[in-house]
């Protein structure tokens, strides 16, 4: 028997990259993790002014990464979201989609002009997730953030989605998510 719930919940969102906090914690573990990685090392390794220049080097590398995504992207995920009885499906609209798409493409060719295969390969994992459907029966965690609006859907190893909301429309969201997944933490 299916649950007495809307059959099909369906809305595109703008979510500031910088103002949402699972977006923030995402952003945390691609870029901040890494930067970090590589300061511990440069503050163990370098000496003298050498350490310096790194750092300043990292610090200005950081700067560039941040002026790239808000002017790339705006500073925006422009998101979709499909809500039914199968389950939630997550996609970048139009506009951001063509620019994930320049930006996976150029990344593979320069991975393989550089022959650099991890790079490649991270710019075809990249452009492989443009689209993320989660199935109902592999939710396993549900957990909001009420404040942002966003839930957090995990399922199996490697799949999650981040639900962005408006304010109309959390409440129908939430009582989606807690007939089909009624999972909480």
């Amino acid at each position: 028997m299916e649950p007495a719930t809307p059959h099909t919940l369906q809305w595109d969102i703008s979510v500031p990259l910088f103002g949402n906090i699972v977006i923030l914690r995402q952003l945390g573990w691609s870029i901040g993790l890494p930067f970090g990685i590589v300061t511990t090392l440069i503050l163990v390794l370098a000496e003298g002014s050498d350490r310096l220049y790194a750092l300043a080097l990292l610090a200005a590398l950081f700067l560039l990464t941040a002026i790239f995504l808000l002017g790339f992207y705006g500073g925006k995920a422009d998101t979709a979201f499909t809500l039914d009885a199968a389950g939630v499906r997550c996609a970048f609209q139009p506009g951001q989609a063509n620019r994930n798409a320049f930006l996976n493409g150029l990344t593979v060719l320069l991975g393989l002009l550089s022959n650099q295969p991890a790079a490649a390969g991270a710019g075809m994992l990249a452009q492989a997730r443009q689209a993320v459907r989660l199935p109902w029966k592999h939710v396993r965690q549900v957990k909001t953030f009420p404040t942002y609006r966003t839930i957090l859907l995990r399922g199996r190893p490697g799949e999650s989605v981040a639900i962005f909301c408006s304010a109309e429309n959390y409440p129908a969201v939430l009582a989606m998510i807690a007939a089909y997944a009624p999972i909480r933490s």
